[in-house]
This record gives structure tokens, sequence and C-alpha cells, in this order.
């Protein structure tokens, strides 16, 4: 089954689907990625909280979730 990433994706949907992106939010500094409140917060306003382009990780994410399923 194909997971898609958009920037209303919460980082708990995400990390649930897939373990192995938490290096994409350890890389942008989000290092409390355990945490129940940022667990609940969609990945726009993370990027927004940690300077980060949110189409860029979109596509960062995007890509690895594609080519595990290559």
């Amino acid at each position: 089954m194909s997971f898609t990433v958009t920037k209303n994706t919460l980082i708990g949907e995400i990390l649930n689907a897939d373990r192995t992106t938490a290096p994409y939010f350890l890389e942008m500094g989000m290092h409390c990625l355990g945490c129940p409140s940022s667990s609940a917060e969609s990945l726009e306003e993370a990027c927004m909280v940690h300077g980060v382009e949110v189409e860029d990780l979109i596509g960062k994410l995007n890509n690895h979730l594609a080519s595990k399923e290559a």
C-alpha cells in the first residue's frame, strides 16, 4: 500500500508508516520525535518551527518511501 506525504500529514502518521523516515526529521533539527506534541504536529507546522521548506521535505520523504516500494 502506497503512503504519500503532504504538508498536512501528521509527523506521527509518517513515522508510523515507516520508521526509517526518522533521520529526515533529525536532520532538520527535530529531535523530539517521541513526544506526543510532535507526533500530532503536521509536517507544515514542524517545518515552519524548524525553518525548513515544507515542499523540499515532502519531496525527500516521498522519494524515500517510493524507493522502498520499488
